[in-house]
C-alpha cells in the first residue's frame, strides 16, 4: 500500500506521474489515525472508504475535486493547489538567486528555479514550467520587478483579510493581484484608445 504509520508519523512511498518514485514524510495525528483505519480495509488501494451498506469505494481524483468544490464554494481542483504551491516555490527559489547581470543570467536562474520546483512537485521541469508555475513570476523576474514587488506587497496583503497565509504566499498573491490589475488597466486604456480612433 506504500504507506507506513508510526504514531503521529506517516511515510508514503509511491510511484507518481512519469513513473517517478516519491518519498513523503508527514507528522499529523489526525491524518495518521485516518490512514491507519484505511489500512485496515481489505484490498490494495489505500484511499478508499466503506459506505453504510458495507461496500468499498475507491477515492479518485474526481472525488477529491468534487470535495474541494463543495468546501470552497468555487470551481477549484487539486491542480489549482498544486499550481499555487509551484508558483510560491518558484518565487522563493528565484529570490534566493535574485542577482543576475544580464538576460542570459536571468534565464539560467529561471531554469535552476524550475528544476528545484519540479523536484518538489515530482514533475519534469518542462511540465512544471508549463502547467504549475504562473508565468507572471518569470515575467516580473525578467524585468527586474519581482523581488521589489514581493517585498512591497507582503505587508499590504498580510494586513488585509488573508492573515491565514504565510508571508511568502501573501507576497505572491499581492504580486499576482497587482499584475491582474495592471492588465485590466491596460485593457481599458487600449479599449478607450481604440474607440477614439474609430
Amino acid at each position: 500500500r506504500h504507506a507506513k504509520v508510526e504514531g503521529d508519523d506517516l511515510h508514503f512511498h509511491f510511484r507518481g506521474k512519469s513513473g517517478k518514485w516519491h518519498d513523503i514524510d508527514l507528522k499529523d495525528r489526525k491524518l495518521a489515525k485516518v490512514v491507519s483505519k484505511m489500512q485496515d480495509l481489505p484490498g490494495q488501494s489505500l484511499f478508499q472508504y466503506k459506505d453504510k451498506e458495507g461496500q468499498l469505494h475507491h477515492v479518485n481524483s474526481s472525488d477529491v475535486n468534487a470535495y474541494l468544490k463543495e468546501i470552497t464554494g468555487a470551481d477549484f481542483t487539486a491542480k489549482d493547489f498544486r499550481t499555487w504551491t509551484g508558483t510560491v516555490a518558484a518565487s522563493l527559489a528565484l529570490q534566493e538567486l535574485e542577482n543576475f547581470e544580464n538576460e542570459t543570467g536571468a534565464k539560467r536562474n529561471i531554469v535552476a528555479a524550475v528544476k528545484s520546483v519540479a523536484e518538489k512537485l515530482g514533475n519534469t521541469p518542462a511540465v512544471c514550467r508549463k502547467s504549475y508555475i504562473h508565468p507572471a513570476i518569470f515575467e516580473t523576474y525578467m524585468d527586474g520587478s519581482m523581488v521589489k514587488t514581493l517585498k512591497q506587497r507582503v505587508e499590504q496583503e498580510i494586513s488585509g483579510n488573508i492573515s491565514t497565509l504565510k508571508p511568502e504566499e501573501a507576497a505572491v498573491l499581492g504580486l499576482l493581484r497587482g499584475r491582474l490589475q495592471n492588465h485590466k488597466s491596460h485593457g481599458k486604456t487600449a479599449h478607450k484608445t481604440g474607440s477614439k480612433s474609430r
